[in-house]
């Protein structure tokens, strides 16, 4: 077995890492042990993690109930094709989710990233006005800021404009982008603007109440309500992309509670193993699943990920639940929201600051500008803080289990980091 140094060094060689000019970003941390909030590096160092790994480890790093769930899977069965077979734990995932979802949204379609999980969305929007009889059908409305995916599909009904796939616009099938409708103003453009092409809008898609990579976008639920009323009243899908807001990010077990609405489609991802193994949900609900329900085999959802509904990954999904019954984890979210606003508020008086806004185990400290953001990202592992800025924001999103000291030491190195660079 390779010792750290030949692992790492020779490794190197032949990796492409994500988001990273690969000529300037600093090296990548050699991670060699995570545990709880902490990630543990090769040279010995130790780091409180402020993102719970793109917001995955709800329940810290290696929870134990999770882990034996997983191991127990092993024993029996890793993975089975999901193709004329099924097995227990995909299943039992299914219902319970369906169960915790509001309304009728209790078809489940698995699949093994966040990004395939929006593209299953578009396409069962697509398709189900295709099997309508309603061809023409074929764009969405999506929002200013929002980010929904790195395939094509997800690009094209992500900000391009703005957001990190700038490069691809030109050749992105050509969709609505709208301002949300959080102003007289901007809600009259968005019901001009599927006013003048409803016939042509499967559906509208959001992130609710949060804009996640975009930038940690708030909004608020009214946003949300409203949207299901201009949906309905023109006769469009609403998709809820909760693949950050959902699992008890935002304060509520699923965004959409906060608003009291039912989408059409529902997508998960992100939280839902408790950042144990990859895997995605889409969710429908009754009527999109039925548009799909007939004698002619072209009606049937054609699509299939080889790893869907993969049994370990299952497993994981339902000791994450597990975690969640007995309504611990929300009032620990509860606790975080506070500890953030209290911890982050001394950041409003830094030079350079913007905004400084909570909601549920987010914290957000927007800045008007970041001009070196591998420096900066830098700075806060040299403290002993894992964090990773989003465009001008610096943001806090740990696991719920979180401490009241760690909290206040990510929020601390914040408030010193952002003071020593004005």
């Amino acid at each position: 077995m390779l010792d750290q140094r030949d692992w790492y060094t020779i490794g190197l060689d032949h990796i492409w890492l994500p988001y990273a000019q690969m000529k300037t970003a600093p090296a990548p941390l050699p991670v060699v042990r995570t545990e709880g909030t902490r990630i543990h590096l090769a040279d010995g160092r130790e780091i409180v993690d402020g993102i719970a790994s793109w917001w995955t480890a709800c329940h810290g790093y290696n929870h134990p109930h999770i882990r034996e769930a997983v191991q127990r899977q092993l024993e029996t069965m890793p993975h089975v094709m999901f193709g004329g077979l099924v097995h227990e734990q995909p299943l039992t995932l299914a219902r319970r989710l369906s169960e915790l979802l509001p309304g009728d949204l209790d078809r489940v379609f698995f699949t093994d990233s966040g990004s395939v999980s929006v593209e299953v969305a578009m396409k069962m929007a697509i398709q189900y006005w295709l099997n309508l009889g309603e061809k023409q059908r074929d764009t969405f409305v999506c929002f200013r800021g929002g980010y929904h995916g790195d395939t094509l599909g997800t690009m094209a009904v992500s900000d391009f404009e703005t957001g990190i796939h700038q490069k691809f616009g030109g050749i992105l099938h050509r969709h609505h982008c709208a301002a949300l409708p959080e102003s007289p103003e901007t809600d009259a453009a968005l019901v001009a603007l599927i006013g003048q092409h409803a016939d042509r809008i499967a559906g509208i898609i959001v992130e609710p109440l949060v804009q996640g990579a975009g930038g940690m976008r708030f909004h608020c639920p009214k946003v949300l309500w409203r949207l299901r009323e201009i949906a309905d009243s023109y006769g469009v899908l609403l998709i809820f992309d909760e693949i950050f807001t959902g699992f008890g990010r935002t304060g509520t077990m699923f965004a959409c509670e906060a608003a009291g609405i039912v989408p059409d489609i529902v997508t998960l991802s992100k939280a839902l193993t408790g950042g144990t193994l990859p895997l995605a949900a889409t969710i429908a609900r009754r009527r999109i699943f039925e548009s799909f329900w007939s004698d002619d085999p072209m009606a049937a959802l054609m699509h299939g990920p080889t790893y869907m509904a993969n049994a370990l990954a299952c497993a994981a999904a339902n000791a994450s639940l597990d975690l969640f019954e007995d309504g611990e984890r929300l009032r620990q979210v509860a606790q975080i929201e506070q500890w953030l606003a209290a911890g982050l508020a001394p950041c409003r008086d830094l030079p350079g600051v913007v905004d400084v806004r909570t909601r549920g185990a987010i914290g957000v400290v927007e800045l008007q500008r970041i001009d070196d953001l591998n420096a900066l990202r830098s700075a806060f592992v040299e403290k002993g803080a894992f964090i990773r800025p989003l465009g001008n924001a610096i943001y806090l999103a740990p696991a719920l289990t979180i401490g009241e000291e760690d909290v206040a030491f990510l929020a601390r190195t914040i408030g010193e980091v952002v003071r020593a660079r004005a």
